[in-house]
C-alpha cells in the first residue's frame, strides 16, 4: 500500500467524530386525519347579500367545496345524495324565500344531526371594509361564550359548529398558521358570528368580517329531515312581522284621519258632514 494512502486511512480513523453535531431528521408534516370536508351551496332565486355571505363562509373554510346553485323544486333530501357524490360529510345551505329573508342549513351527513336558522343583520367582508386582515387558508380559533354550555340544544350546536367551521390540522388547502378566530356569542336566544384578526400575542383583537345573526328554529334528528329535538317557541316568521308593521302603520294611518276630521268640526269647517235636525222629520207623514 502507498505511504500516503496509509496516512490518509490512519488520519481518517483517529479523528474525533464526536465533536460533529447531531443531524436532526426533517419534521414531517401532521397528517390529515380529522377528514372533514363541508358543501357550501345555495338556493336559486338567493338575495346578492346571501350569495356574498356565502361567498365570504367558502373562503373562510378552506376545507370546504362549493357546488352550482340548488332548486328549490327539488326535495332537500337529495341533498345528501350531493354531498355523498363529492365526498362531503358536513353542508351548509342557504335558502332564499321571497327575495328578502335568508335561511341557513347546518347539517351533519348522513344521519344527522341538522339545524335550521334564519340569518339577520347580514353585513358581508365587502361592505364593512374594516381594518383587519389575515392570511388566507389559515386556522382559526372558535370561541364560544359560557352560554353554549347551559342549555342541552345549545351543547349540541356547540359541537355542529365546531367539526364544521374548524378547520382540520393537516388539510391540503390549509396554512400551517392560526392568525384570527371565530366568536360564536348567545345573546337573546341568537348567535352572534364574528371574525377577528389576533394582532398580536396580547390578545389584541381587530374585526375582519363578515358579521350576522343566526335565529335558531329547530333541531332535526337526521338530516335534512327525521324528528324534531328542539323547536324554538318564541320564534316569529319574517311575514307575521311585516304584517304586524303593515297594520300598526294602518292604525296609525285611520287615528290620524280621525283626530284630522274632529279638528275639522271644532274649528267649524265641517265639509261634507251634514248636521241632522231632529224636528225636520215632525210633520214627515210618509212614515206614519
Amino acid at each position: 500500500m502507498p505511504k500516503r494512502i496509509r496516512e490518509l486511512l490512519e488520519r481518517v480513523s483517529n479523528c474525533d467524530t464526536s465533536a460533529e453535531p447531531a443531524i436532526t431528521p426533517p419534521t414531517k408534516k401532521p397528517r390529515w386525519t380529522n377528514k372533514q370536508r363541508v358543501m357550501v351551496l345555495a338556493s336559486r332565486g338567493i338575495t346578492a347579500r346571501g350569495r356574498h355571505l356565502m361567498n365570504d363562509l367558502k373562503r373562510l373554510m378552506p376545507h370546504s367545496k362549493s357546488e352550482s346553485k340548488f332548486d328549490e323544486k327539488h326535495k332537500l333530501s337529495q341533498i345528501n345524495e350531493i354531498c355523498e357524490m363529492r365526498n362531503c360529510n358536513k353542508c351548509i345551505y342557504i335558502e332564499g324565500k321571497k327575495k328578502k329573508d335568508v335561511y341557513m342549513w347546518v347539517s351533519c351527513l348522513p344521519n344527522g344531526p341538522s339545524a335550521k336558522f334564519l340569518v339577520e343583520n347580514i353585513h358581508t367582508t365587502e361592505e364593512l371594509k374594516l381594518t383587519g386582515n389575515c392570511l388566507k387558508s389559515s386556522r382559526p380559533i372558535l370561541s364560544f361564550n359560557s352560554e353554549f354550555d347551559s342549555l342541552p340544544h345549545w351543547r349540541l350546536l356547540k359541537e355542529v359548529f365546531t367539526q364544521t367551521l374548524g378547520t382540520p390540522l393537516g388539510h391540503p388547502k390549509s396554512q400551517p398558521f392560526v392568525d384570527h378566530c371565530f366568536s360564536l356569542t348567545v345573546i337573546d336566544s341568537r348567535i352572534w358570528f364574528r371574525n377577528y384578526q389576533i394582532v398580536d400575542s396580547a390578545g389584541q383583537l381587530a374585526e375582519i368580517g363578515p358579521r350576522f345573526v343566526l335565529n335558531p328554529l329547530r333541531l332535526f334528528d337526521g338530516s335534512f329531515s327525521g324528528a324534531t329535538l328542539w323547536e324554538n317557541t318564541k320564534y316569529q316568521s319574517p311575514n307575521l312581522l311585516r304584517s304586524l308593521s303593515k297594520k300598526d302603520k294602518g292604525v296609525k294611518f285611520v287615528s290620524k284621519l280621525q283626530s284630522r276630521k274632529a279638528k275639522s268640526i271644532r274649528d267649524g269647517d265641517i265639509g261634507d258632514v251634514c248636521v241632522v235636525d231632529q224636528s225636520d222629520s215632525v210633520f214627515n207623514t210618509e212614515q206614519l
